[in-house]
């Protein structure tokens, strides 16, 4: 949701594909954009070529790249954490922004998808 709000506030053409691991689509509007991407996944999974991945991107992008889309990936991680546990509910006025993209990217697939406002269910909305 961020990122397509921050590429509407700098009309900047972006492909959403890139957040499903569509390295295409990463590289449509955003600097380093599939760097970027593969660092995130290996961030978010915790998996075992996150090393290689940081190094990709400091290559690619220098240090103050990779130092800034680390915080900003730890900060994700940390609201995301918080939201979850407390069961932060989606006000009226973004529900409207998030099912859409929550549409295009198809992220009822993921198990956790029942935690999410607007997520289709055995066919209920939440």
């Amino acid at each position: 949701m961020a990122l397509r709000v921050s590429a509407m506030h700098t009309a900047t053409e972006i492909d959403l594909q890139a957040v499903n691991g569509d390295a295409d689509g990463a590289a449509v509007g955003i600097e380093f954009g599939p760097e970027l991407m593969r660092f995130a996944e290996s961030v978010a999974s915790r998996d075992e070529v996150l090393e290689r991945r940081r190094r990709e991107l400091l290559e690619a992008a220098g240090p103050a790249v990779l130092v800034d889309a680390a915080g900003v990936a730890a900060n994700f991680q940390r609201m995301t954490r918080i939201a979850d546990a407390m069961g932060i509910p989606v006000d009226d006025m973004s529900r409207g922004m998030i099912e859409p993209v929550q549409q295009e990217l198809g992220i009822e697939r993921f198990p956790s998808a029942r935690n999410s406002v607007g997520v289709a269910l055995s066919g209920d909305r939440t």
